[in-house]
């Protein structure tokens, strides 16, 4: 197993209900405004806050195993693949040639990373946690392929963009991961710092189809 050290940024201890967490969009929904959803709204954007994050690298061969192993699935099967459990809460991206974004529900990113070290043994790989580093935004909708249209510098059709894929692309001067789960759910795997910025680009961007946020 690795000797690297791992911290639980979710540590289970006593008061933990006292100590305030925000999101990365709290500060934005306070101040950029949250506006409902109407009769008329097209597009929905939510923020899916507190999501597990881990960055893995090493060999697909021995990655795909421990995977499957841990989690009961395998690395996506081909370059900007996208796999996900039959609820939609765990996934893993594909990034690079060596490189998958394995997504899971907060409060699991920790015993994971424990247990895939285990499995993975003396291989040679990495495993970073980056749960804290970034948040995932969903544009959901008829008119969210509208939105990314005006947005991100790569070609959404569904021709070219079909679900089960995701990119690593520019949305407005942002770097963002674009995933496409389902025909109109979308999603946006945002670094922390570019959130706020996302966010209100977005509202902007969605105005005129009446865009709603759930909170």
């Amino acid at each position: 197993m690795s000797n690297a050290q791992q911290f639980d940024t979710r540590p289970v201890v006593e008061h933990t209900s006292e100590i305030a967490v925000e999101s990365p969009l709290a500060y934005s929904m306070h101040h950029s405004g949250a506006p409902k959803a109407k009769a008329d709204t097209r597009v929905t954007l939510r923020e899916r806050a507190f999501l597990g994050q881990l960055t893995l690298r090493g060999g697909a061969i021995v990655l795909d195993q421990a995977l499957r192993g841990v989690l009961g699935l395998g690395l996506p099967g081909e370059p900007l693949g996208l796999v996900q459990d039959e609820a939609g809460e765990r996934s893993i991206q594909w990034m690079s040639p060596d490189e998958w974004l394995l997504i899971v529900p907060g409060g699991e990113e920790f015993d994971i990373e424990r247990r895939l070290r285990e499995a993975l043994g003396d291989a040679h790989f990495a495993i970073s946690n980056v749960s804290g580093g970034q948040t995932v935004l969903e544009l959901e909708g008829e008119a969210a392929r509208e939105v990314l249209m005006k947005s991100v510098a790569y070609d959404v059709h569904p021709r070219h963009f079909p679900v089960g894929k995701g990119v690593t692309t520019v949305f407005a001067k942002a770097s963002v991961i674009l995933r496409r789960p389902s025909e109109e759910r979308w999603e946006l795997v945002v670094r922390r710092s570019f959130a706020d910025y996302t966010y209100r680009w977005l509202l902007d961007a969605g105005e005129e189809f009446g865009i709603g946020v759930e909170r």
